[in-house]
């Protein structure tokens, strides 16, 4: 009896485990086929193009960011589909697309905040949208803009999304400042600083800061982990 218990219990385990593999090869492989991550269903809800989505990143560079402009959020992204897939369109070296997974996957904790213009359904027509992309595709392969100017010949994270939407829908999605109007008195970032520019700091430049886009009036957060 108890050699037939153990072989029962046996069995039950192998059953179980057999299942919970099973289980775990089908959502890789959903996630291969879809590029979603199969275990954020239930906090993503219906992406749609022309979201923004912002998360911590966890570079030096970022830090300064997040210390002059007072907010946890560094980096950010435009958001598209492909083939019914999401991909984010996003300024790093160079401007290029990456897989919506794989962009959550670089944030610190994997932590990120999806935003949406409030009136999206009304101003963002197909037509508008195929031009934003369209703009967007001109930036691909530029170089980062490490020194935040305002031109188009490098670009920067929130530059490339301000831009986008300022040429393609007409919207001005966060307000534009000067780099003297941050807060530039930590040590973090007077060193990024002092690396970047010398002893000429353009305090009158132009920047437009992750931040400032997070924070506008005109947008509306729809997911967030």
């Amino acid at each position: 009896m108890k050699k037939k218990a153990v072989f029962v219990l046996l069995l039950i385990c192998g059953l179980l485990i057999g299942r919970a593999y099973f289980r775990i090869n089908e959502t890789r492989a959903e996630t291969a086929s879809t590029g979603k991550n199969v275990s954020n269903r239930s906090i993503l809800p219906e992406l749609k193009d022309g979201d923004m989505i912002f998360q911590s990143s966890i570079s030096p560079q970022c830090k300064a960011v997040q210390l002059a402009t007072h907010s946890p959020y560094s980096h950010c992204g435009l958001i598209f589909h492909e083939q019914g897939k999401p991909y984010v369109l996003e300024a790093v070296q160079p401007v290029t697309v990456t897989s919506l997974t794989d962009w959550i996957a670089r944030g610190k904790n994997e932590h990120y905040v999806i935003k949406r213009l409030k009136e999206a359904d009304k101003v963002l027509s197909a037509e508008v949208l195929a031009k934003m992309k369209g703009i967007g595709e001109g930036f691909l392969g530029k170089n980062y803009d490490a020194t935040f100017e305002w031109s188009d010949n490098r670009i920067y994270c929130s530059e490339l999304i301000w831009k986008i939407y300022q040429r393609g829908a007409g919207i001005e999605v966060g307000k534009l400042e000067k780099l003297k109007d941050f807060d530039l008195s930590s040590a973090e970032v007077k060193s990024k600083l002092k690396e970047r520019y010398g002893n000429q700091i353009p305090l009158e430049e132009t920047v437009i800061s992750p931040a400032s886009i997070f924070n506008s009036d005109l947008l509306t957060t729809v997911a967030s982990n």
